[in-house]
């Protein structure tokens, strides 16, 4: 095992994971972190902490990662290339490690224009591919990129992000080969919706033999509304909400929109359960962490096996 972790251990079993995703507060209110992990608690095998997305301030992923170890979650820390250089990423790397940290998702970020900081400088010494391979050489040759040795240990399950859908398509099993060459022990992906499409795209990684070489958890993020379904499809690189979803959402009418959101979502990821080489899901319920539990018993996921 190269972490040791209840999600490594989870895809190691061959059973259908399920992770969830826990945005840290724009602040030091704790309180915030404890509301959303009892929603997530038992409902997910891992926790997505993630690193000030949106390019907004919010409180360190490393400290939320910690406190959601504290609070019964295990977490799967995220570390954006946007904010550090290579010695800091490894100092933190370091320090998540010590803290009992076992998974980290490796990801380019947002570009801070979108953020509340649009003058702050981006940093993007390295890009997220050569952060995988650094966190791979870290772990499996105990040397920093430097070439000096580290001391102790560095249990990580390396994660990266997939967009599938994504313009050009046809590039986008060609990137993910990149990132499973370079290191990632699991994947993520954008949401999903067009299941057609991304079957399309997991049959060119399999051709590719990638399949075999890493776990791909499939995102899906729940519709609250047809607003929200049209800002993603016009806003979100790489997200394609096909028209008769977003019909089905408005014609169930603004009472009733994000009760048929949820059951979209439901349906989404009991179809790419019967997709080959989907290791898992990954729910994305921005600021509806209340959601998740429900969502993922009427998947037919609960309760979650213990490894």
């Amino acid at each position: 095992m190269k972490s040791g972790s209840n999600l490594e251990n989870m895809l190691a079993a061959g059973h259908f994971a399920v992770t969830a995703e826990l945005g840290p507060p724009k602040g030091t209110d704790v309180e915030v972190l404890r509301k959303k992990a009892k929603f997530l608690a038992g409902a997910s095998d891992a926790v997505n902490i993630t690193d000030n997305q949106t390019a907004v301030v919010r409180m360190s992923s490393i400290a939320a990662a910690k406190i959601a170890i504290d609070l019964g979650l295990e977490p799967v820390m995220q570390m954006v290339c946007r904010d550090r250089n290579r010695i800091a990423m490894q100092s933190d790397l370091f320090g998540a490690a010590a803290l009992g940290i076992k998974n980290c998702l490796f990801i380019s970020g947002d570009h801070q224009k979108a953020g509340n900081h649009p003058e702050a400088k981006c940093v993007y010494d390295l890009d997220s591919i050569q952060t995988i391979a650094m966190a791979r050489k870290m772990r499996d040759d105990k040397k920093v990129l430097s070439g000096d040795e580290l001391e102790g240990d560095f249990p990580l399950f390396i994660g990266a992000a997939w967009t599938p859908l994504g313009d050009p398509l046809d590039i986008r099993p060609l990137r993910l080969a990149k990132k499973v060459a370079a290191g990632a022990d699991f994947v993520q992906t954008q949401a999903v919706y067009d299941v057609v499409a991304f079957a399309a795209q997991m049959k060119a990684a399999g051709d590719l033999g990638l399949l075999d070489k890493t776990k791909i958890l499939v995102g899906v993020i729940p519709l609250k509304g047809v607003g929200m379904a049209r800002y993603m499809q016009k806003n979100v690189p790489g997200v394609t909400v096909p028209e008769p979803l977003v019909a089905r959402v408005k014609a169930a009418g603004k009472e009733k929109a994000a009760e048929e959101g949820i059951k979209i979502c439901i349906e989404v990821i009991q179809q790419l359960r019967e997709i080959p080489g989907v290791a898992g899901v990954h729910i994305m319920a921005i600021e509806w962490e209340q959601k998740v539990r429900s969502i993922v018993e009427g998947a037919g996921l609960l309760p979650r096996p213990t490894v």
